[in-house]
Parts: C-alpha cells; structure tokens; sequence
C-alpha cells in the first residue's frame, strides 16, 4: 500500500462499524488474507458486490446498476500501474475486489481472486505513527470515475 502507508506504522483499525454499515468503494480495509487466515492485509476496495469490474492493461472499467455502461477508474495508482493485466470479474453477493496502492507490486485480487465479505476486519481509522503522519481514516478518499457514454 505504498506511498499511503509503510512497514512500521501503528493503525487503530475500526472493527466495529462494519458490523453495522456495509463497506463502500474506496476504504482501506484490513481484511485476513483469504489463503492463510492467520495472515493480515491491507488494501482499498475497489469493486462491491454486483459490481463487474473490467482491467485492460491499466484502464479499470467498473459496470454496475448505477453506471450499467460504466465508468473508467480515474485515480493516480491506476496510471502509475505497468499495462499488463487483462481481466474481467462478476463480484457475487458479499464479494469484493481489492487492490494495493503500489498496483505494480500488491498482491490483491488480480492475483488470488475476490474477497469474501467473512474475511473483512474493519477499516484503517486511526494512523497514530509516525507522528508526522498522524490520521484519522488514513488513505481514505472517495472513488471517482469517469463515465463511458451511451455510444448509439
């Protein structure tokens, strides 16, 4: 999740409110990695559940009920990304899509598939070291897009 956070910072992760409210696109969640349990990540969510998310090279395209043509991901980890991941994935109930900050070197959904809401902890709240980099919700930001127009 480089250049949001790095090794040695101390989180407060909220594990409450998602026991009340759904997590939406663009939180940073801490989540148990879905193939060791034991293991913790880190990442941004980036599709919801009925989304379909699109990657042609570096272009993430997300289709839902509210965009049904779309709408391209406009975000600065999207264009600093290396143009070589081509996939499409229908997310499920409960599923999710995740992905680093430092797409060219996460290991995210690209590459062990969506996440399962089970899995999901809570979300980053507090980032309380270093102290000059001290947060509340840190990395958070609303995803935009822009919207592919009905072409007919």
């Amino acid at each position: 999740m480089e250049e949001t956070f790095h090794t040695s910072e101390y989180l407060i992760v909220d594990q409450l409110n998602y026991h009340f409210n759904e997590p939406e696109a663009g939180d940073v969640i801490i989540f148990r990695y879905p193939k060791n349990p034991s293991t913790f990540f880190i990442k941004r969510i980036i599709g919801m559940p009925g989304d379909t998310i699109s990657i042609d090279g570096n272009v993430v395209t997300i289709t839902n009920d509210e965009y049904p043509n779309g709408y391209v991901l406009d975000e600065i980890y999207t264009t600093t990304m290396s143009p070589n991941t081509f996939l499409t994935e229908e997310l499920g109930d409960r599923e999710y899509f995740v992905m680093g900050d430092n797409r060219d070197k996460s290991s995210d959904s690209r590459t062990w598939g969506v996440l399962q809401r089970e899995f999901i902890v809570g979300r980053a709240f507090l980032r309380l070291f270093p102290v000059t980099e001290i947060d509340v919700f840190p990395g958070a930001y609303e995803l935009s897009g822009t919207e592919i127009e009905d072409i007919q």
